[in-house]
C-alpha cells in the first residue's frame, strides 16, 4: 500500500482540523445532525434550502467532507434531489481522489447498471448478509464505498453499519494477537455451488486469471476445469490516514461455520472440506475454531447500528473505518453501489 507522503500530511491536516465551524457558504446550504443522540455513526447531511445540486457542492467542499469521513466514518446524504445513476455517479467522483474502481475478484453476484456501478449483493430477501468491510477477503480495496437508495423495500432491508475500530478494541487481546500474528487464508473452490471462476474473475480466459493470481499472490490451481484458490491476507490493519488499528477481513464469512447447520451437513455429507465452495483458516492452514467466528460475529452485533432507507439517500463509507451488511426485506428493494480509492 502506496502513500505518498504530501497527500497524507494533508489529510493529516484535514483530520486535525475537523471540530473548526464550518464556513459559512456552508451553513446557508446543509446542515448536520445525527440519527440519534446515542451514535455518531452515520452523521447526516442534509439541504436547508432547495435546488442545492450535491454533485457541485461536494466537488466544492470535497476537503470538509474528507475530514468527516475520517472522523466519523460514515456520511448519509438525505433529501438531496439526485438524478439517477449518473449522477451518483457523478458524485462518487466528485468526493475521491480517482476513477471509480471495478468490481473485480468478487465473492458476491452482482450486476453493472452503469459503468463502474453496481447492484448491491444479490442474495435471496429472506437472507441476511454479515457486517463486513467491502474486499477484505483481498490484498487490495476500495477505501471509499457508497449506496444510493433509489427503492426502499416495503420492509427490512436496511444496510447495517459498525465502526470497525470499535471491533478491533473490544475483541480478545487472545484472539486478536494470534489472528494478527497468523493472518487469515481464504480457500475457494469455483463451481456450481458458488459464483464461477468467470464471475468472479470476469474472464473465461484461463491465462488472464492465472496471471491475475500471480500479480496478487493468490495460489491457484487447476482440476481440468475446476479452479482452487488460496490467498493469506491481513487480519487486522492500520488506516494509512488516520493511522488507527481496524479489524479487517471476512474470515467470519467465509468459515464454514457461518452457513446454516442443515446447509453445512448437506456440503459435508457429498463433499470433503477441502473442495467446499469457501472456507477460512488462519494463514497457516490451521483451522479457526467456531467459537472464535461466534465472538467475532457477537461483537458486530454489539457495535451495528441500523437506520431505515428513504429513497434518494446517499451513503458514503470510508471502507477501512466501517463495515456494512444487509437485513433481510420483503417487496422490491434497489439500493446500487460504487466504489473508489484503489488501496
Amino acid at each position: 500500500m502506496k502513500i505518498i507522503e504530501t497527500e497524507e500530511n494533508s489529510i493529516k491536516k484535514l483530520r486535525q482540523a475537523k471540530r473548526k465551524p464550518i464556513a459559512k457558504d456552508r451553513e446557508k446550504l446543509i446542515e448536520e445532525k445525527y440519527l440519534n443522540s446515542d451514535n455518531f455513526l452515520p452523521l447526516v447531511i442534509s439541504p436547508v434550502v432547495d435546488g442545492v445540486n450535491l454533485v457541485a457542492w461536494a466537488a466544492k467542499n470535497r476537503d470538509f467532507l474528507e475530514a468527516h469521513l475520517l472522523n466519523y466514518g460514515g456520511i448519509l446524504f438525505r433529501n438531496f434531489n439526485v438524478n439517477g445513476v449518473q449522477e451518483f455517479q457523478e458524485f462518487i467522483e466528485a468526493i475521491s481522489r480517482g476513477k471509480l474502481v471495478e468490481y473485480n475478484y468478487r465473492s458476491t453476484p452482482r450486476t453493472q447498471v452503469n459503468d463502474k456501478i453496481y447492484t448491491s449483493t444479490e442474495y435471496p430477501p429472506n437472507q441476511s448478509i454479515p457486517l463486513h468491510n467491502e474486499k477484505a477477503y483481498s490484498s487490495v480495496w476500495p477505501m471509499k464505498i457508497c449506496f444510493f437508495c433509489t427503492q426502499p423495500a416495503e420492509q427490512g432491508g436496511e444496510t447495517p453499519i459498525a465502526d470497525s475500530r470499535k471491533v478491533f478494541a473490544k475483541l480478545d487481546s487472545v484472539i486478536k494477537e494470534k489472528f494478527m500474528q497468523k493472518n487469515v487464508m481464504y480457500v475457494r473452490n469455483y463451481g456450481d455451488l458458488d459464483l464461477s471462476w468467470q464471475d468472479v474473475f470476469q474472464t473465461t480466459n484461463k491465462s488472464e486469471v492465472e496471471n491475475f493470481c500471480r500479480k496478487e499472490g493468490i495460489e491457484f490451481e487447476w482440476k481440468n476445469d475446476l479452479l482452487t484458490t488460496r490467498q493469506v491476507c491481513q487480519a487486522a490493519a492500520k488506516h494509512p490516514y488516520t493511522g488507527e488499528m481496524v479489524w479487517f477481513n471476512q474470515a467470519h464469512l467465509f468459515h464454514i461455520s457461518s452457513l446454516a447447520t442443515e446447509i453445512r451437513e448437506s456440503l459435508f455429507s457429498v463433499l470433503a472440506e477441502d473442495t467446499i465452495p469457501r472456507n477460512a483458516y488462519y494463514g497457516d492452514g490451521s483451522p479457526i475454531e467456531s467459537s472464535v467466528i461466534a465472538e467475532i460475529n457477537q461483537i458486530y452485533q454489539q457495535e451495528k447500528v441500523v437506520f431505515s432507507w428513504q429513497k434518494g439517500d446517499i451513503l458514503v463509507l470510508d471502507n477501512m473505518l466501517t463495515a456494512h451488511g444487509r437485513m433481510p426485506f420483503v417487496g422490491t428493494r434497489k439500493v446500487l453501489v460504487g466504489m473508489s480509492e484503489s488501496c
